[in-house]
């Protein structure tokens, strides 16, 4: 087994380090997925002296299926719809645009929850560099960068400490680039590639972005 990460923390510093390329750029947004993501990349920001947001994604549930997704909206207010479920259910424009507002109210009270105010994210020409923790799956970081991308940034790159080696293949058709410092091909869970892996609080990600370098 490969030598596991101490925290998240320490995820972020060994992260970085796959970056040194980036450093200073100033045409360079890192973001991180709420919450476990945003201590890994508060550390990639700060190596890059870069600024740090979050990216929020709220998953639209289908009526009565609330575990399937037939669209999601994220931070910025970016909506993407899965037009092939929806193709399959035969839904109205009336009936998701009705389910995509309740999940845009959601979405921007976890915001506020976590950042405390509320601004539109400003990534056109810019290099987006999107952070989590790990990815089992990659469903949220697929529609965090998907709803990314419709905000014309001239390139995004995922980067997670480890991830499924799929799933690296899957992002890989949505991304400009994903890197993950470990690919291990029994990934059980995230937090097995960590020492100390318990959960971020809220107070904690709000720390991390007041300490941030402020401007977008």
């Amino acid at each position: 087994m490969a030598e596991r990460f101490t925290d998240r923390s320490d995820a972020g510093k060994r992260l970085a380090g796959a970056f040194s390329d980036y450093a200073g750029s100033r045409d360079l947004v890192v973001f991180g997925l709420p919450r476990g993501g945003v201590p890994v990349a508060f550390e990639v920001a700060r190596h890059l002296g870069a600024p740090l947001d979050i990216v929020v994604v709220r998953k639209i549930g289908v009526p009565g299926q609330p575990e399937l997704a037939m669209g999601a909206v994220a931070s910025g207010g970016v909506i993407v719809r899965n037009e092939q479920v929806l193709g399959l259910l035969k839904m109205s424009d009336e009936a998701f645009n009705a389910a995509a507002a309740a999940a845009r109210t959601e979405l921007k009270e976890r915001e506020l929850a976590l950042r405390g105010d509320e601004r539109d994210i400003d990534i056109t020409g810019k290099t987006a560099i999107v952070v989590d923790d790990g990815m089992a799956t990659g469903s949220s970081m697929k529609a965090a960068v998907e709803a990314l991308r419709t905000l014309g940034p001239r390139s995004i790159v995922v980067a997670v400490p480890v991830a499924a080696p799929e799933v690296v293949a899957r992002l890989e058709w949505v991304a400009d680039d994903v890197v993950s410092l470990l690919t291990p091909l029994s990934l059980v869970a995230v937090g097995a590639w960590y020492r100390q892996f318990g959960q971020t609080p809220e107070s904690e990600v709000r720390r991390l972005l007041d300490k941030a370098i402020p401007d977008l």
